[in-house]
């Protein structure tokens, strides 16, 4: 890997933990579709569907909220 990235020097790669769950925007939404369920249980899988198609829709109408995920783990999509 090393001689990989040092043949490549417009290529930047920073090192991340194993288990970096504030730098994973997923879990900001994952975090926001379970907000309110608590111990919710689900009679059918058709209606755990409904619940979580209905959450996602409702983020996809706010796209700050979703850049406000990604903006809380300090990352940025556009290159250094």
């Amino acid at each position: 890997m090393r001689r990989y990235l040092a043949a490549r020097p417009w290529l930047t790669v920073h090192r991340l933990p194993a288990y970096a769950p504030d730098l994973n925007p997923a879990e900001g939404v994952w975090a926001n579709l379970t907000t309110g369920l608590g111990n919710h249980r689900f009679d059918r899988l058709d209606d755990l569907k409904a619940a979580i198609t209905a959450r996602l829709r409702r983020l996809q109408h706010r796209p700050d909220l979703l850049t406000g995920f990604l903006a809380h783990t300090g990352l940025s999509l556009s290159p250094a």
